[in-house]
């Protein structure tokens, strides 16, 4: 009964996780903000969904379920190693892009995020030099 609440608490928490990592990826304003609430939303809520699975196998324990926990498990490991180091390449990437980043003036300014094709946004969120100017 308590394994099958926690199990239970478990999925239930991944399955808001990532519901909240679409949302954020649907409302947050640029790139960089964007990719962040992927990463974070992925990780934990896939540690959380497997987790909650790896304990509702061991409910019944005999070799064939612990292996496949373990299993699991070592997938969980990966996931933790992987996606980290994927979200900061890719976030790395749009840097060197020179994506411009959201910032409170533009959004004053209604400008929205992006300022003008090809530029590169100076502090005041206007075009500070074109983008091939380094």
């Amino acid at each position: 009964m308590l394994l099958n609440s926690l199990v239970i608490i478990l999925m239930l928490s991944g399955f808001m996780l990532f519901f909240a990592t679409t949302v954020g990826l649907l409302r947050f304003p640029d790139f960089y903000t964007r990719v962040h609430a992927a990463g974070k939303g992925d990780t934990l809520s896939t540690a959380l969904l497997l987790g909650g699975l790896i304990l509702y196998l061991l409910r019944d324990f005999n070799g064939e379920t612990l292996l496949t926990a373990v299993k699991l498990s070592l997938i969980v490991f990966f996931v933790f190693l992987a996606s980290p180091t994927a979200t900061h390449a890719i976030i790395d990437a749009g840097y060197e892009a020179k994506l411009p980043s959201w910032s409170k003036h533009q959004q004053r300014e209604g400008s929205g995020g992006g300022g003008e094709a090809g530029s590169v946004p100076g502090k005041d969120g206007k075009p500070d030099r074109p983008e091939g100017d380094s």
